[in-house]
């Protein structure tokens, strides 16, 4: 157990993050030999599935018929504790239609504690409530970080770093490159998720009798509703139904935009339970049981690496000798807020592979990228940003890190071998 002192904390591998990305990054690194810290602000591990109440895990089937899995290593380890839990059975598709997504369903609770499990059982030293403020690096190397919490500073050294962190917060503090949002400096638009009570089971919540509701409503006069249809589900184990269209415009790493934003869609959020109880046949006594409790962000910094993946792999559904993750999700994108999702499958409705130089951070020797901030372009990158993909990068900068510690290298072939070794599907 991790006895936090005031004096230096020391780790071979610190992983910044715990979303799903930092989660499997630190399980990959534990795995590989290293002794492993990882950091997390908030109170609870999970990233976008729990802070979000997101409740599907996404990118780690192939759409194609018949689906095969995409990704294993640290997000099969997950998959198997929740199943021990009694908390997960098999992927779904996400409608009838041939070659239609292909989800994992979670409940966030069940989500947080699965998490704490596995963590605990790899042996990783965990660290919540705790926040980076800087990164000190000398000729090109991070040597330690800077961390506070609500009683003081301290000070965490780490022979090679994860930056798990979603916004690129630890590489933008090492001096990292990095572009915000797309080329025109625009970000996917985010959303709060809403926690609705009080639908019975056998009402009709297809995005079609949704929008229908929502459409009366904005005929009605109820303001602040802007998507008109979205993705609904009905959270598993529990008869409550999620609700994802409150979007809202927002810089994900600005505190003034975030408040604008995050009160903004509280607002949608009745709203839209207004309608529902106004038009949605059986939705009459519907009511708010949660929003979030945090804004859904999908976009805000992407960190410059050795390698950029484009549009032509996922068109092509492109593979490399280096590679060291799958990517399977289709190209999702939330351009602006309100509108319909721009959608374009992965070729063959298979995946692509993702080289180790898409998650090298450029220009920092003992720096990796997980998750949703690997270098690639727009089209890519609304592909890659879903929570299993993460966990597949991430799971790769992990065991990277990890024997970066020991030699102070970490080439294509040793990480491969490394990924290969703990059930990585590459």
């Amino acid at each position: 157990m991790l006895e936090l002192s005031r004096q230096n904390l020391k780790y071979d591998v610190v992983v910044v993050g715990g979303g799903t990305a930092g989660v499997a990054a630190a399980l990959g690194a534990a795995e590989a030999g290293a002794h492993t810290l990882l950091i997390e602000r908030n109170p609870y591990f999970g990233g976008q599935l729990t802070h979000c109440t997101l409740p599907a895990i996404c990118g780690l089937f192939t759409q194609g018929t018949p689906y095969e899995q995409a990704v294993k290593g640290s997000a099969q380890k997950i998959l198997d504790k929740l199943s021990e839990l009694g908390r997960y059975d098999k992927p779904i598709r996400c409608d009838d239609k041939p070659n239609s997504p292909v989800v994992v369903m979670i409940e966030p609770e069940s989500f947080k504690y699965a998490l704490d499990k596995v963590l605990s059982d790899a042996k990783v030293d965990v660290l919540l409530h705790a926040q980076v403020i800087e990164a000190n690096k000398i000729n090109g190397h991070i040597e330690s970080i800077t961390c506070i919490d609500d009683r003081c500073k301290f000070t965490i050294t780490g022979s090679a770093f994860v930056d798990a962190s979603g916004d690129a917060n630890l590489t933008a503090m090492a001096g990292g490159s990095y572009v915000m949002g797309d080329a025109y400096g625009n970000f996917q638009a985010s959303t709060l998720m809403i926690r609705i009570g009080g639908i019975p089971s056998e009402v009709d919540i297809s995005p079609e009798k949704i929008k229908e509701a929502v459409i009366k409503g904005k005929k009605a006069g109820i303001k602040h509703l802007t998507k008109e249809i979205g993705d609904n589900f009905q959270l598993p184990f529990s008869p409550d139904v999620l609700l994802n269209v409150a979007d809202e415009n927002i810089n994900g790493v600005d505190a003034l935009s975030l408040t604008r934003g995050e009160i903004s869609a509280r607002e949608q959020a009745w709203s839209y339970v207004e309608a529902l109880r106004r038009f949605l046949p059986g939705g009459e006594k519907c009511y708010i049981i949660q929003t979030g409790p945090k804004i859904g962000i999908r976009e805000t910094r992407h960190i410059i690496c050795e390698y950029k993946l484009t549009a032509l792999d996922l068109k092509e559904g492109r593979h490399y000798k280096d590679s060291i993750a799958r990517a399977a999700w289709m190209s999702e994108a939330h351009n602006k807020p309100g509108m319909p999702n721009d959608l374009y499958p992965v070729y063959n409705y298979s995946y692509y592979d993702i080289p180790l130089g898409c998650i090298k951070v450029k220009n920092i020797n003992n720096l990796w990228a997980a998750g949703r901030t690997i270098d690639c372009d727009t089209l890519t990158f609304v592909s890659i940003r879903v929570t299993g993909t993460a966990m597949a990068t991430g799971h790769a900068a992990g065991a990277a890190a990890a024997i970066y510690s020991n030699t102070n290298s970490a080439s294509s072939d040793e990480v491969r071998r490394e990924l290969i070794k703990q059930n990585a599907l590459i």
